[in-house]
């Protein structure tokens, strides 16, 4: 939903990982739980891998409470190795916690610039990451924003060229099903995300008719804000969940909950205004590029308290709920730290 650091991705990646390879790289297990007590000024942080094991541990928790909890991780491609070039070592723990990894902005829509086309050496880089993910056995969900039909044409077709299940949007704020049917659209029934030819991403409905509306589509799989519309500090139900996960044409597919974990949201439900004047250690700037959400310090433990943990935690709300899983961002959240540093880095 959010590409926070494009800019940084391209300097990253293309250069090979040139502004990390003079650096000293943690292990690749390491958790740095003592370093991340520390004071923010004094810190010694690899952003990356706190990122990596901080969605590890969401990952492990929520699978010892339902196995085959599926986990997605949207952009931050340069995660997927250790030094972030696609010639690197590939990150072999944070890819095992994952199902899938999502892209946005893949061939269209590049720096929120929507129907804007994606710079081939951008693009091409970030092919060579995801293929690395495909390779080992994960699936690769594109979001391309587009709205010129030869466009989204393309769209489609490129990313199934490369073995990736896509879906082009008009809308940046993801509040838009498109007319007709799903890209790929099929009969079978959906068991796991490798299964899944299609999806639909749609986290800002403003159609009181949300539910009946997903219902009526033969998406394989769904992507959607865990709360209600009209109460955004409870999930839907059970069974409205169970209701989404049958096809239009009577197949089964999965429901998946987006889940913010790189920013605070001022509409959740752990929000507290006074932060706003007595910020927390952990508590960051307002992103200028999407209103009522702040960066937060990822790999401290009072935030990863609100994620992950708990009775009352954001990724057990999804459990309860019914979800088959969680489409995780903005994961790009390394990078903005990367790029705005108050601490003392240590790659």
């Amino acid at each position: 939903m959010r590409s926070i650091c494009s800019n940084l991705a391209l300097i990253m990646i293309c250069l090979l990982g040139l502004t990390s390879c003079s650096k000293k790289e943690l292990s690749e297990n390491s958790s740095n739980k003592d370093v991340s007590k520390t004071s923010p000024k004094t810190e010694l942080i690899d952003y990356r891998q706190e990122l990596r094991t901080f969605i590890q541990d969401i990952s492990a928790w929520a699978r010892a409470q339902k196995p085959g909890f599926i986990v997605v991780a949207q952009n931050s491609t340069e995660l997927i190795t250790t030094n972030g070039s696609p010639a690197g070592p590939v990150a072999a723990n944070y890819l095992k916690a994952l199902d899938g990894i999502g892209r946005e902005e893949l061939y269209y829509g590049y720096e929120n610039n929507d129907d804007s086309v994606t710079p081939s050496n951008v693009t091409n880089a970030w092919v060579n990451l995801l293929k690395i993910g495909t390779a080992n056995k994960l699936t690769v969900l594109t979001t391309d924003y587009c709205s010129t039909a030869t466009k989204v044409t393309a769209s489609y077709q490129k990313n199934e060229k490369n073995g990736f299940i896509s879906f082009a949007t008009p809308s940046r704020e993801l509040k838009v099903i498109p007319a007709g049917a799903p890209y790929h659209e099929n009969v079978n029934n959906i068991n796991t995300l490798a299964d899944a030819k299609n999806f639909l991403y749609l986290i800002h409905p403003t159609n009181n008719q949300y539910l009946n509306n997903l219902k009526a589509t033969n998406y394989d799989v769904l992507i959607i804000d865990a709360f209600q519309l009209d109460n955004e500090s409870v999930t839907w139900t059970k069974d409205q969940v169970n209701s989404l996960k049958v096809k239009k044409n009577g197949a089964k597919r999965l429901v998946l909950a987006y889940m913010s974990i790189g920013q605070a949201e001022d509409y959740r439900w752990y929000w507290n205004p006074s932060w706003l004047n007595n910020k927390p250690a952990w508590f960051g700037d307002l992103d200028p590029d999407w209103g009522g959400n702040y960066n937060v310090r990822f790999w401290m433990p009072e935030w990863k308290a609100f994620i992950y943990g708990n009775a009352n935690s954001y990724t057990q709300k999804i459990l309860d709920a019914g979800f088959d899983g969680t489409y995780l961002d903005p994961v790009d959240a390394s990078g903005y730290w990367e790029e705005h540093p108050n601490t003392i880095i240590k790659r």
